[in-house]
């Protein structure tokens, strides 16, 4: 098999970056002035600042403007697969998003060949108001299929989401895994020859993403996949190599356990000031996260402790503490299902209880993420939270979901009901 990848690897490339650029505004005026701007640059060649050239990577920016993304090359054959990692707004997503066409670049350019499938945050593509199966129906034809060739492919879809009757109810209606189940199958399902894939397993269950990663293992044999996840034992089960980004920038390109080893190394020298990265939630203005001890007993408990501040009143419903061990292998997940409010001109404080532990005795890595809207928006994303020490003479073989629970904190902070 590998002799086979091996010589797919060398075959056509069809994907080619070449020193690609995009910056933003952190203010919604400025940036809409500044759009205007650069629309009439668009018109009049003589007013362009940068937009578009290969030289717009060097531009000096305006106030209150950042790079995205900075300056990315590289090129991806049929056959292989490219991880990205780095913490969140390092540029990644901004990257795929380039990628698929959504949005255009300030600077370098960026070749694609073939049909590009891609899934680059939940329900993208989807009408909420359509069916599942009008949805399917539409993505297809946008990806240039014939009604005959949908009709062919509809039932191996559906089968493969396990949507099953829900396939005709409103994609409004499904949960954030039925959307993603969907949503993957969609994306597979219509043979691209670039497949691009944004942290859609992470709502998934073991039994799903483990379908998944046959299917893309599948897709490989004949196609180029870009592959975003925090979960790194996924990106070096399917990663040929691997890019790290940094402020948007390349640290460091290469094969994938080389550059996972560097990133980890990284994250855990940073271990004791606690690296704290949110996924563009305006709201949210800091996050402190702490331990309460950092090595546990057995049958201890491990305790996070948050601080978060908010510009505005937000609901968090759901947390996902996921424990990684030293070979970046997610080994167990906690799903804490409860309502807290978090509330503007104060410090709020609540903690996160994972209890149940069956780990052996090693050094963990914890990640720590937020929902609200019914699991659909992630407010916040922060990777390397903590890290601790096992004792435990006892642990479980595979992976699993130990139980957890969320406390108020001493201050009184937060509304927190539900079971």
């Amino acid at each position: 098999m590998s002799e086979l990848r091996a010589e797919i690897g060398s075959g056509e490339v069809l994907v080619r970056v070449e020193g690609v650029s995009k910056k933003f505004c952190r203010s919604l005026k400025q940036s809409l002035w500044y759009g205007l701007v650069d629309m009439a640059g668009e018109v009049n060649v003589f007013a362009r600042r940068g937009g578009g050239d290969e030289g717009g990577a060097e531009v000096e920016l305006r106030p209150g403007e950042f790079w995205a993304v900075r300056g990315v090359s590289f090129e991806l054959r049929r056959g292989e697969c490219l991880g990205l990692i780095g913490r969140n707004g390092a540029g990644k997503t901004t990257l795929l998003k380039m990628l698929n066409g959504l949005i255009k670049p300030d600077g370098g350019s960026i070749t694609m060949r073939g049909r590009v499938g891609a899934l680059i945050a939940l329900g993208t593509g989807f009408n909420p108001i359509l069916t599942g199966r009008e949805n399917v129906y539409v993505n297809g034809s946008i990806l240039g299929l014939t009604k005959e060739e949908i009709d062919r492919k509809i039932e191996g879809i559906i089968e493969f989401a396990e949507i099953g009757e829900f396939i005709d109810a409103p994609v409004q209606s499904y949960s954030s895994g039925m959307q993603v189940r969907l949503g993957f199958a969609v994306a597979t399902a219509m043979e691209p020859d670039v497949l691009i894939l944004d942290e859609v397993l992470a709502v998934g269950d073991a039994a799903f993403q483990a379908k998944c990663m046959q299917r893309v293992s599948m897709i490989l044999e004949k196609a180029a996949v870009v592959f975003v996840s925090h979960q790194h034992h996924l990106v070096t089960r399917i990663c040929d190599r691997a890019i790290w980004l940094v402020n948007g920038a390349i640290c460091q390109s290469g094969a994938t356990n080389t550059v996972l080893e560097g990133y980890l190394d990284d994250q855990a020298a940073g271990a004791d000031g606690v690296r704290t990265t949110l996924q563009s939630d305006a709201a949210i203005r800091s996050i402190e996260v702490g331990i309460r001890t950092e090595v546990i007993e057995p049958g201890g408990e491990l305790e996070l402790l948050l601080e978060m501040e908010v510009a505005s009143e937000v609901m968090l419903e759901t947390f996902y503490v996921l424990i990684i061990d030293e070979s970046g292998e997610a080994v167990a997940r906690a799903t804490i299902r409860r309502e807290i409010l978090m509330r503007a001109g104060r410090v709020n404080r609540f903690s996160l209880v994972v209890g149940d532990l069956r780990l052996r005795s090693a050094r963990y890595q914890v990640d720590l993420m937020g929902h609200r809207d019914g699991e659909k928006l992630r407010v916040f994303d922060v990777q390397a939270a903590a890290f601790f020490t096992s004792r435990s003479a006892v642990h479980s073989l595979i992976p699993y979901q130990p139980a957890g629970r969320l406390e108020e904190g001493g201050d009184g902070a937060g509304r927190i009901s539900g079971e």
